[in-house]
């Protein structure tokens, strides 16, 4: 089944109040991609983010972003007044998140809407806190510590603590009992938040693609509470990281700092955090984007306190036993392997023999040294999805504009492009021609945006995952035409799959 989709990250859906949200733009986003012949909203992690505002750097696999609550639903329920964060500074730009006006504002609201849930909704968040203990109490206990220590990392907590010693893990919670509470509570608000927000693109016929990092990050409660999992020491310090080795792209390579898993000691007990992990993103998402797909054959470790990856070495991973592991346990799931870079033909082997899916990026074909890139559109087998760039690419106006000149020009030989309508409009109608099964377009592709829209500049920090569409600049213009293009390649929805060309 030919299907297309489009990647908007929620924290760029228009919002009064500083970031995207789960509110009224969200419900109306999704109203949007039906009304375009869309079946699926991809979104970036929905995890709480720390330092560099990255949704893949997280306190935690399984909570969600306090940020993408929506204060005026708070309000609709009667849990906030509107003026009690209509004031606030919520940053100046309505085209860029300020993370550091949220994290100054938002956190006071939140405070005052969980005080009046524990005194309306008591019974429903007692029954949410036990519904999801095996993650939620070290995740809230965590933050509350986070707090106590002005957001230190764990790893610089007293040793009593950074070791979980029992004595002292049970003087934390009965000191910290109010900021756990609050932090439990925040987590209620998210879920209740997305579990609508999902309910509603259900009955339009909309896919949720979630995307899981493959790694855990460092300062995290996941590897905070499960240290066993990783490859720590004794004082719980990470002997070897994550990273990439040096290319041409990069001559220390990329040095990612995550500590990396002990995957021999993961497969005596049946990948049992992965699979909780695995399931609990399957709640939340229909489909789910890996992360790092070849990591899982091979992974780069880096020794642990090097300043670049120069030192790093390979290592086996699990390979396809694990995701045999995955499919005896939780069935056939939709899975999309993100096997981007360079792939050694074990990695190609793993994909093949996984059935999943895997990547094509159309800004990639156009090296005008090699034309017989197989990430030209003719070359694509059908199991795969297509994308003009992902988040971590230019904009397709922004590459038109920077690329280098013999490549822009192979790109408007190959698929005929256009000015006169747009470029962006060209290379989209490649992807969507192709034989992929799926196509997903960057938002800001569709809005034919340039490079200052760009989410995310690899191995840059400061100026990544800010950008924000203005309200109005999507509605039902773009949906007819996008539909209308739908229709030309066969990629309407089996909903509207009936009506004639």
């Amino acid at each position: 089944m030919r299907r297309a989709g489009i990647l908007m990250p929620i924290s760029s859906l228009p919002s009064p109040h500083g970031i995207g949200t789960m509110g009224a733009a969200a419900r109306e986003f999704v109203d949007f991609l039906a009304a375009a012949g869309q079946s699926c909203w991809q979104i970036l992690p929905v995890g709480p983010t720390s330092y560099g505002d990255s949704p893949y750097q997280s306190f935690s696999s399984f909570a969600g972003n306090p940020y993408f609550i929506d204060l005026d639903d708070l309000a609709e329920q009667g849990l906030l007044r509107r003026e009690e964060y209509a004031g606030r500074n919520w940053g100046s730009d309505p085209e860029q998140v300020d993370y550091e006006a949220l994290y100054e504002n938002r956190y006071p609201v939140l405070r005052l809407a969980c005080g009046r849930l524990e005194e309306r909704e008591k019974e429903e968040l007692d029954r949410f806190c036990r519904e999801e203990a095996d993650w939620l109490e070290d995740y809230a206990l965590f933050m509350a510590l986070k707090g106590k220590f002005g957001g230190a990392s764990w790893q610089e907590w007293p040793r009593e603590l950074r070791l979980r010693e029992g004595p002292a893990m049970d003087r934390a919670r009965a000191e910290l009992a109010g900021e756990v509470r609050f932090w439990q509570g925040v987590q209620y608000l998210f879920f209740r938040q997305w579990r609508a927000l999902k309910e509603r693109a259900g009955r339009k016929g909309i896919s949720v693609i979630g995307d899981l990092p493959i790694y855990a990050a460092g300062d995290s409660a996941d590897v905070w509470a499960d240290p066993e999992q990783f490859q720590l020491d004794g004082e719980g310090r990470p002997t070897q990281v994550a990273g990439c080795p040096p290319d041409g792209f990069s001559e220390d390579g990329q040095l990612w700092g995550n500590p990396l898993f002990d995957w021999e000691r993961m497969e005596r007990d049946g990948y049992a955090w992965w699979l909780r992990r695995l399931a609990f993103q399957f709640r939340i998402c229909d489909i789910l984007r890996l992360d790092h797909f070849r990591g899982f054959d091979a992974y780069y470790a880096i020794p642990a306190g090097d300043r670049t990856a120069r030192n790093g070495h390979w290592e086996p991973g699990p390979g396809i036993g694990f995701f045999r592991r995955v499919r005896e346990v939780l069935g056939r799931r939709e899975i999309i392997a993100e096997d981007l870079g360079f792939l050694t033909p074990s990695v190609r082997r793993m994909l093949r023999q996984s059935g999943f899916p895997g990547m094509k990026v159309l800004q990639f074909a156009f090296d005008s040294r090699d034309k017989g890139s197989d990430y030209l559109p003719h070359c694509y087998p059908r199991r795969c999805v297509v994308y003009t760039g992902t988040h971590d690419n230019d904009t397709i106006l922004g590459w038109m504009a920077s690329a280098p000149r013999k490549d822009v020009s192979f790109a408007r030989e190959y698929l005929r492009l256009n000015s006169r309508e747009g470029y962006h409009w060209g290379m989209m109608r490649g992807a969507w021609a192709s034989p992929a099964d799926l196509a997903v377009m960057q938002m800001q592709d569709i809005l034919g945006l340039g490079g200052e829209a760009r989410m995310n500049t690899p191995s840059t920090l400061g100026d990544n995952w800010k950008w924000r569409a203005l309200p109005g600049s999507y509605g039902e213009q773009t949906a007819r035409r996008l539909y209308r293009e739908m229709r030309v390649y066969q990629r309407l929805p089996r909903r509207m799959g009936k009506e004639k060309m």
